[in-house]
């Protein structure tokens, strides 16, 4: 019996975000603010619909797209991290990290819900906002899985892959 696997995939040259953000590593060594033009790719597998389609191209470019839109041109900003502190307010939101304090307009920042603001978790919780609007699509039912690709800086990627119904 041959096993047949299709797959879709997206990357295009505005599928891009240009965002500053800091990390921790080593427990307690914090990288300087600094900022990236971040690309992204998403690929999704499943069989095949009554259209022949994995599942539609444009509507996986928009998706991405508007994701890629709310990024841009913004500070990133940890919420789940156990040493970076992030408060925000209706004006301004406020890091710690140790004795280091940054203070940023409120419309200035994403705040995500990750640990570090790593590629690799950037591209999971892409891959998290990415499954909801699939799952709102008619042909995003029968996917099986997705693999979203982050490339912080050129020929460096990170890449999160789950399947559509984790």
């Amino acid at each position: 019996m041959t096993i047949e696997r299709y797959r879709v995939r997206v990357t295009k040259d505005h599928l891009v975000f240009s965002a500053a953000h800091f990390i921790t590593f080593n427990g307690n060594i914090c990288e300087r603010l600094h900022g990236h033009n971040w690309r992204v790719a998403v690929e999704v597998a499943g069989p095949l619909d009554e259209n022949s389609y994995v599942f539609d191209f444009i509507a996986l470019r928009d998706a991405t797209q508007r994701l890629a839109n709310e990024l841009d041109h913004h500070v990133l900003l940890p919420t789940q991290h156990s040493a970076i502190h992030v408060t925000a307010d209706e004006h301004e939101v406020t890091a710690t990290f140790e004795k280091r304090r940054w203070v940023f307009p409120r419309e200035d920042c994403v705040l995500l819900p990750v640990a570090n603001t790593t590629a690799e978790l950037i591209a999971r919780w892409l891959a998290g906002r990415l499954k909801e609007a699939i799952r709102q699509h008619p042909g995003g039912k029968q996917l099986e899985s997705i693999r979203v690709e982050v490339e912080e800086n050129f020929g460096q990627w990170a890449i999160y892959e789950t399947e559509i119904s984790a």
